[in-house]
């Protein structure tokens, strides 16, 4: 949908203060400052940042109107003598009266989507399963990531929250075999238009990763260092014991650090930890899972 000219010229300049905020560390939002402190931890500078923004619907309310949009940021950054550039998707709310911004806020979604997903998922299945035999392609796996990280596969079904969806998607096409249809408790699997809970829960996945014995199987290991691209780190925000995102290692920094692609907050070359995400908290907890080949 289109906004008038007024309220593009408020988002704009609504844009413009953000860019001028990153780049020039002024200003008070928590989120760019969580920002800008992880970048200083990390001896890395923004050297430029783009901004583009979509509308993606309009609603009246009140005599309010009622922006829903999408805000894609660029961040060139430098770290040693390494340049990268980190994308990332911002879905944003702006509300205006008579024509005029008065307010402007990111919609946060909730990752901790509740479900009654059974523990130890994976005893049964182990059992009864034969290993199968697998090669990880972690390049392919990459390629994946890095072409549908702000976009959506029609090949596979769409969540609201699709972070593990799309992490279960780039280690399927990098050779992850499914198993376990149709008991949705037990394998990794998608399949006409059903799924287990390890392939779309968050939860369900670093479960599955934890214990498989057959198809695909990971190794934890204690160290982001230790990954390798095409490998998995799962988060748990609250610290709760209950994991509710999944990002896939795409790249390194300069100083060997894990960069990783993601869905639901769309991201692409985004550092590993999180600090300045939305959804950050002090007592997130990680998982780092490598990928073995069968």
């Amino acid at each position: 949908m289109k906004e008038g000219a007024p309220m593009k010229s408020q988002l704009q300049k609504q844009l413009e203060s953000r860019i001028e905020q990153l780049v020039n560390k002024s200003g008070d939002d928590e989120k760019i400052n969580r920002k800008k402190d992880l970048m200083s931890r990390r001896n890395a500078e923004i050297v430029k940042v783009q901004a583009s923004a979509a509308v993606k619907d309009r609603q009246e309310e009140d005599g309010q109107t009622i922006l829903l949009y999408q805000v894609h940021l660029k961040y060139l950054i430098k770290q040693k003598d390494k340049m990268y550039m980190e994308e990332e998707v911002e879905n944003r709310k702006a509300s205006f009266f008579r024509e005029r911004i008065y307010s402007d806020r990111e919609v946060l979604i909730d990752l901790n989507v509740p479900d009654n997903q059974p523990l130890n998922l994976e005893a049964e299945a182990n059992a009864n399963e034969a290993r199968l035999s697998y090669y990880y392609d972690r390049l392919k796996a990459v390629q994946y990531a890095e072409t549908w990280w702000n976009s959506y596969n029609p090949k596979y079904r769409k969540f609201t929250n699709d972070c593990t969806n799309f992490i279960s998607q780039c280690l399927h096409e990098g050779g992850g075999p499914m198993r376990g249809y149709p008991n949705r408790g037990q394998g990794w699997w998608m399949q006409n238009n059903n799924y287990s809970y390890s392939w779309a829960l968050a939860h369900g996945l670093m479960q599955y990763l934890s214990t498989s014995k057959s198809g695909l199987r990971a190794k934890q290991v204690g160290s982001p260092l230790e990954l390798k691209l095409g490998d998995i780190i799962c988060l748990d925000f609250q610290g709760d014991g209950r994991f509710d995102h999944n990002t896939i290692v795409t790249a390194k920094d300069a100083y060997g650090m894990p960069l990783v692609n993601a869905h639901t907050y769309n991201s692409r070359n985004r550092y590993w930890a999180y600090e300045d995400s939305s959804a950050y908290t002090p007592n997130i907890q990680y998982k780092f899972f490598t990928i073995v080949d069968g």
